[in-house]
């Protein structure tokens, strides 16, 4: 903020104090398949020894491994112990570890072969027994797919028709079955609607929790608390007070080693349809009826079905490509998308994108939502700002050649988690001239470090059967129908169009000249 004051916002001790404590899963037995992954070494692992720390782990809590590595019990209970050391700050306890580590089991098998699936009920009717017997607790099983998007269908069909996990028309059916699938759901709009249709005549709705990490962060979490439990912002979360939205997910690294996914995926599938889509609709949603699952993501669906479709011809004016090319990451030179291992050499993969949407509805009808996400711009940092319009009439003198900013509240979801407001103050002197001031709450300053990490809050989630922050199947249809005519204009994309930004830059310039045709500029996070 230029020549601004910020002024810390911190909470009340009595406030804090009253928070609620988390609420405890519930006994079950979580299944993960795709073991060896990466996903269950940097995310889940590290996720569930967090949880049974904190006491946020059923007594009765075990899981079973699965994954194509031929394994030990004790072999992959020291892949996970490494997993654990490279994610964990300082020493490790190592009685905590040896509680962790007795609730480890593996089972090494390929997924298309049934037997696989009978040494898992051996080892789930096991523990089950074994658990009733001591205390008479009954346990629930859940089932996580870290798996790619390509064995989806085929595990959960064996998982059907094996008997594992039974379809459960009463959510309150005990012992319970949850299924836990990664994003991306689908590639399309036709493949969404075709997974969509074989999980629903297997499993019902319930059962099945779609999960989408951001959706786990504080701040995002907090955007409903936000708008619902102030009401001072409400009044003026519409058109006629908002000039327009911007939400960016900027990242400062490249693909990494995941080259081999992101080049089937692209930009658009990896953070629109889900991550970024799913940030909109919390910001743009009405006010639901209750705070409960259902009454929560049926008016995030209302927004994603307001959003005005693309169509081909407006996709060159609506929606702007990106890739990196060779260039800098603060002192460090890197190199460009195309030259990265495993990346085609002409690659049309767009690494960048930004795109402007609007939603036809009474709140937000001529109000433009900026979306923007890439790959090695110059810091990581994702964000929603609320820009207001300005005041209509200003009497006040100004500086020549420098007009009044505008007002803008800012949800910073990463890396420093907060919000922001910022407005115009008078600057101490005899004669008038205006400033940026800005109010800054950072969950740091007022709660210290933040205690759960977003998938150990969905995991939680899962356990107690709360799917207010899972995707709803009628949701991922809504968010492909509106990438999928953006996606389909950009696969005849000439290749001599793409690089078009340096590494360590904020987009191509075309970015820029798609928000400035509503009077705009995107703010640097």
């Amino acid at each position: 903020m230029t020549e601004g004051l910020v002024v810390p916002m911190d909470v009340p001790n009595e406030s804090a104090a009253a928070l609620s404590l988390p609420e405890r899963g519930t006994p079950c037995t979580m299944v993960i398949f795709g073991a060896s992954g990466d996903l269950t070494r940097r995310k889940l692992v590290p996720a569930l020894f967090h949880l049974m720390n904190d006491g946020l782990l059923a007594d009765d809590f075990s899981v079973i491994g699965i994954g194509r590595g031929q394994m030990r019990d004790d072999e992959f209970r020291e892949e996970m112990r490494d997993a654990l050391a490279d994610s964990h700050e300082g020493a490790m306890d190592a009685s905590a570890w040896k509680r962790f580590a007795g609730r480890l089991e593996y089972i090494a098998g390929d997924l298309a072969d049934e037997a696989i699936y009978a040494r898992l009920r051996d080892r789930l009717t096991s523990l089950e027994s074994d658990t009733a017997a001591r205390n008479g607790v009954v346990r629930g099983r859940l089932f996580y797919l870290a798996l790619p998007p390509s064995v989806f269908e085929p595990t959960l069909t064996h998982l059907s028709e094996s008997g594992l996990a039974p379809r459960l028309d009463d959510a309150g059916a005990r012992p319970w079955v949850r299924l836990v699938i990664e994003k991306p759901f689908g590639r399309s709009l036709e493949s969404a609607r075709e997974l969509n249709a074989m999980v629903r005549a297997r499993f019902a709705e319930h059962q099945i929790f779609r999960i989408d990490h951001y959706l786990g962060k504080e701040t995002v979490q907090n955007l409903m608390v936000f708008r619902f439990a102030n009401s001072i912002f409400e009044p003026v979360w519409n058109r006629n007070h908002i000039h327009h939205v911007q939400i960016t997910a900027a990242e400062s690294v490249g693909v990494e080693h995941r080259a081999g996914y992101y080049e089937e995926s692209g930009v658009i599938r990896d953070m629109f349809q889900n991550h970024l889509l799913q940030l909109l609709s919390l910001t743009a949603m009405e006010p639901p009826v209750a705070f409960r699952a259902d009454a929560v993501r049926t008016e995030k669906v209302k927004v994603l079905d307001a959003i005005r479709p693309v169509t081909a011809d407006e996709v060159a004016r609506y929606a702007v490509p990106g890739q990196y090319g060779e260039g800098s990451i603060g002192k460090e030179r890197v190199p460009g998308y195309r030259e990265e291992p495993r990346v085609a050499a002409r690659s049309r993969t767009p690494t960048y994108a930004a795109v402007r949407l609007m939603i036809d509805t009474w709140r937000w009808q001529g109000v433009p939502f900026f979306l923007r996400s890439g790959k090695r711009m110059p810091r990581r940092a994702t964000e929603i700002a609320i820009r207001f319009r300005r005041p209509p009439l200003l009497m006040f003198p100004r500086t020549e050649g420098k007009d009044i900013s505008p007002n803008v509240l800012t949800f910073r979801i990463q890396p420093d988690e907060g919000i922001s407001l910022c407005f115009e103050v008078k600057v101490p002197d005899h004669d008038f001239r205006m400033a940026t001031a800005g109010m800054n709450f950072s969950y740091a300053g007022s709660f210290g470090p933040p205690e759960h990490s977003a998938y150990e809050t969905l995991l939680v989630d899962c356990m107690l059967g709360d799917a207010t922050l899972f995707t709803r199947s009628d949701a991922v249809e809504a968010a492909w129908r509106i990438i999928d005519p953006i996606l389909n204009a950009w696969d005849g994309l000439p290749p001599e169009r793409l690089p078009n930004y340096a590494a360590g830059e904020w987009g191509p310039a075309e970015a820029e000249s798609l928000i400035a045709a509503d009077g705009a500029a995107w703010r640097t996070p």
